[in-house]
C-alpha cells in the first residue's frame, strides 16, 4: 500500500468514527424526551392519550424525510444530507429547551423525526462506503447496532439527568446540544465518500412490493411490525405505567429499562448471524409472542423486575424479526425496485414504533392504562404467533 492511500485509509477510519457518532448522538436525541413525559403530563396536565399522540408525531417526521429525502445522498453526496440532519436534531434540543406548552412538544418532535429520517438510511450508507470493500458487510451491522444504541441510550442519559440534577425539562436538552457540536464537525470535515452526480431531481419515493416479492414480504413484515409496537410500548408508554400502576417515579430506572430493550436489539443484531433469515425470522417471532407475555404479565402483576425481563425478551425478538426480514425482502427483489421494496418495509416499521401506541392511549381513556397495556401486550403476542403460523405453513 502507497503513503496517499494509508493516508486515504487512515482518513477514512477517522471519519468512520466520526459518522458513528454523529449517528449515535442523532439518534440519542429522538428519544431523550421518554422519561420526561409523566413530567410534561402534570406540568401541562397532559393525558395519556395526548402523550402517546404527542410522542407519534414524531414518525410524520421520520417517515417525510425518508421518502422525500431517502436516496437523495446518491445525487448530491451524503454530507449534504448528514449536515441538515445534524442541524435539525439541535434546532429539536433547542424547541424541547424551551417548550413551554403543548405546542411546541409536537414541533420537537416532528423535527427530531426529521432529523432521525434523514440519517437512518444516509448514515447507514455512508458508513458502509468509508469502510474497507472486505469489511463492509461488518460496517453495516455497527451501523445497526450504532442505531439501536443510540436510541436506547436517550432515555438513559435523560432519565439519569432528570432523576439526579436540577431542571429535568431543560439540563438534558443543554447536554444533548452540547454533543451534538462535534457530531456537526465530524461531519463537516467527512471526505465526501461517493461521486456527486450533476442532474439532482427531487421526487417522493414510491411505495410498492411487486407480486412476486408480496408473499415474502407479508412474512416479513407481521413480525416486524409486532416487534416495533413492543418498542413503541416502551418508550410512550412505560413512563405512564410506572408513574400511574406502580406510583414508581424514578426516572433513571425508567430510563434503565428503555435502554435495555434497545441494548438488547443492538446486541441481537449480532446473534445467529450465520443462520438461515428463514429459521431467524421463526425465532424472532417467536421470541416476541415470550416478549409480550412478559410484559403483559408484568402489567398484570405489576412487577417491575419481570416488566425488566420482558424489555430484553421483546429487544432480542425485534431484532431477529427486524435483520432477517429486511434480509429476506432484500433477497427476494430485484436491485430496479429495491428502493421503493425497502422504503415500504422501513415505512411499515416506523408506523408500527409510533401509531400503535395511539391505540393504547385511547384505550386508557376508557380502561385505565393497566388494561390497555395488557390488551396491547396480548394483541402483540397474536400477531407474532400470526406470523410464526405463516412462516411454518410455507416457505417463502
Amino acid at each position: 500500500m502507497s503513503m496517499m492511500q494509508e493516508k486515504e485509509a487512515s482518513g477514512n477510519r477517522i471519519s468512520f468514527i466520526g459518522v458513528a457518532y454523529a449517528f449515535l448522538v442523532v439518534m440519542l436525541g429522538t428519544t431523550l424526551p421518554t422519561p420526561l413525559y409523566p413530567i410534561y403530563g402534570d406540568t401541562f396536565g397532559l393525558s395519556p392519550l395526548m402523550i402517546t399522540i404527542i410522542y407519534a408525531f414524531y414518525a410524520i417526521g421520520v417517515i417525510g424525510a425518508l421518502l422525500v429525502f431517502g436516496h437523495l445522498s446518491d445525487h448530491i453526496g451524503r454530507r449534504y444530507i448528514l449536515i441538515p440532519g445534524v442541524i435539525l436534531s439541535a434546532a429539536s434540543s433547542l424547541v424541547f429547551l424551551f417548550a413551554g406548552g403543548i405546542t411546541l412538544l409536537f414541533i420537537g418532535r416532528i423535527l427530531s423525526g426529521l432529523s432521525a429520517g434523514l440519517f437512518t438510511s444516509t448514515a447507514t450508507a455512508t458508513l458502509v462506503n468509508l469502510a474497507p470493500r472486505h469489511k463492509q458487510a461488518k460496517a453495516s451491522m455497527i451501523a445497526s447496532g450504532v442505531n439501536m444504541l443510540g436510541l436506547g441510550l436517550g432515555p438513559l442519559l435523560a432519565g439519569v439527568l432528570a432523576q439526579f440534577f436540577t431542571y429535568p425539562m431543560r439540563l438534558v436538552f443543554v447536554v444533548d446540544f452540547a454533543i451534538l457540536v462535534p457530531a456537526f464537525i465530524a461531519i463537516w470535515f467527512m471526505p465526501e465518500p461517493v461521486k456527486v452526480k450533476q442532474k439532482v431531481q427531487l421526487k417522493i419515493q414510491k411505495l410498492s412490493v411487486p407480486s412476486e416479492v408480496r408473499v415474502t414480504f407479508i412474512r416479513a413484515v407481521i413480525p416486524v411490525f409486532a416487534g416495533f409496537s413492543m418498542l413503541g410500548l416502551f418508550t410512550a408508554v412505560s413512563p405512564t405505567f410506572l408513574q400511574k400502576v406502580l406510583h414508581f417515579d424514578n426516572k433513571a430506572i425508567l430510563g434503565v429499562i428503555v435502554f435495555l430493550a434497545f441494548c438488547a436489539s443492538a446486541v441481537g443484531q449480532l446473534l445467529l448471524i450465520n443462520t438461515s433469515d428463514h429459521i431467524v425470522l421463526k425465532a424472532g417471532s417467536a421470541v416476541l409472542i415470550i416478549g409480550a407475555m412478559f410484559v403483559g404479565i408484568a402489567l398484570q402483576s405489576r412487577s417491575l423486575m419481570i416488566l425488566l425481563v420482558g424489555a430484553i425478551v421483546s429487544g432480542v425478538g425485534q431484532a431477529f424479526s427486524f435483520r432477517a426480514g429486511l434480509a429476506s425482502v432484500n433477497a427476494k427483489t430485484s436491485s430496479r425496485e429495491r428502493g421503493e421494496v425497502t422504503s415500504s418495509f422501513f415505512t411499515i416499521a416506523y408506523i408500527a414504533l409510533s401509531i400503535p401506541v395511539v391505540g393504547v392511549g385511547l384505550l386508557a381513556k376508557w380502561t385505565g392504562i393497566q388494561v390497555a397495556g395488557i390488551v396491547f401486550s396480548i394483541v402483540i403476542a397474536l400477531l407474532a404467533l400470526t406470523a410464526l403460523i405463516l412462516l411454518f405453513i410455507r416457505r417463502g
